[in-house]
């Protein structure tokens, strides 16, 4: 998407309620559906097999719920971006409903190189269903704030890491009562990053999450902090550089 004419667009949509249960590419082909229903013109790429100019921000995972998730697009020609959230979204599953469509700059970073942060509400309850046994969850997450590492273990292709995930967690604390348990917030680096089930883990036993949210992702330069649609839109950089 670097280089390219055309009309490049950066999208964020939401992801709530039942669809948290479909894959990252059930959701890529969810958009791919609802741009072909729209008849948008899609940039495609050059070669012997043309693509469409589509590449996602980072992945959400089956079962988490989202009202902060990104895409750049870039189409063959100009269009009104005051209609795409609606078009869009009119055309997509039930869950999924874009909020925001901005014009990028060209050459702009792509999102999953960009985004430095994330921020998440993770409800919590007691594993069984019974009170938390031990300490309590202010005293849970003390401990896991002073610690001075967190070794968690992933498996990935049949081997297991130990990873230290504490350099990953900025933030961690209560929020508020939720529906069934106790709603955290937390705001984590993406390098390295920590996963919302291992912030859970290394929490303690007896403790589940019984819903994940992604409420932000930030895009950090320098001093600076921007959300995604702020970061490289046309516009906000032409009124940063003026």
């Amino acid at each position: 998407m670097r280089g390219e004419v055309g009309f490049p667009v950066r999208i964020r949509f939401s992801e709530l309620g039942k669809v948290r249960f479909i894959s990252h590419r059930d959701a890529a082909r969810a958009f791919d559906r609802a741009f072909r229903i729209e008849a948008l013109p899609i940039a495609l790429t050059e070669g012997f097999s043309p693509r469409p100019q589509v590449s996602f921000g980072l992945a959400l995972s089956v079962g988490h719920e989202s009202v902060a998730e990104y895409m750049d697009v870039r189409f063959a020609e100009v269009i009104d971006l005051d209609d795409l959230p609606g078009r869009v979204s009119a055309a997509l599953p039930e869950g999924i409903e874009v909020t925001g469509a901005v014009h990028l700059v060209d050459r702009a970073p792509a999102l999953q190189e960009s985004v430095t942060a994330v921020e998440w509400e993770i409800e919590v309850a007691p594993a069984d269903g019974a009170p938390v046994a031990g300490p309590t969850l202010t005293d849970r997450i003390d401990a896991v704030l002073s610690a001075a590492e967190l070794p968690v273990t992933r498996t990935r292709k049949g081997r297991e890491d130990t990873v230290d995930v504490r350099p990953a967690i900025r933030h961690l604390g209560l929020l508020r009562s939720g529906e069934v348990g106790t709603v955290l917030h937390a705001e984590v680096a993406t390098q390295p990053g920590v996963r919302p089930a291992e912030l859970v883990a290394v929490l303690g036993e007896g403790v589940r999450d019984v819903r994940v949210l992604r409420i932000a992702q930030w895009i950090e330069r320098g001093e600076e902090r921007f959300e995604p649609l702020d970061a490289d839109a046309l516009r906000a950089v032409e009124a940063r550089a003026s």
